[in-house]
């Protein structure tokens, strides 16, 4: 069973920067699209990015000019580069994946375990 381990999250002031991490561990036939999205206190779980195989990149609008979204399919890696940190940024934020276990399988669906990213003073 694959799960998926993400780092990097914290406490930054506004205007500061992160990166998360989350890398897919163990053996498997291909990743196919990754995303990240975050969920703040009492909120739904919000899709803020997403790249593909093609490395074709889609941001909503609260992030898009300061997130940017990469993957490294050597390492089975996603990146979430996040510049410009505002209050309203604090979240927990979740990777998510589209994995093959195996040829001809079908499309598998994981989640990270979340990394709390907090913005303030």
């Amino acid at each position: 069973q694959v799960q998926l381990v993400e780092s990097g999250g914290g406490s930054v002031q506004p205007g500061g920067s992160l990166r998360l991490s989350c890398v897919a561990p163990g053996n498997f036939y291909r990743l196919d699209a990754w995303a990240w999205y975050r969920q703040m206190p009492g909120q739904q779980r919000d899709l803020i990015a997403r790249i593909n195989v093609a490395q074709t990149t889609n941001y909503a609008g609260s992030v898009e000019g300061r997130f940017f979204i990469s993957r490294d399919d050597e390492k089975n890696t996603v990146y979430l580069s996040m510049g410009d940190l505002k209050p309203e940024d604090t979240a927990v934020y979740y990777c998510n994946v589209n994995l093959r276990l195996a040829f001809g399988a079908s499309t598998t669906n994981l989640w990270g375990q979340g990394t709390q990213v907090t913005v303030a003073s």
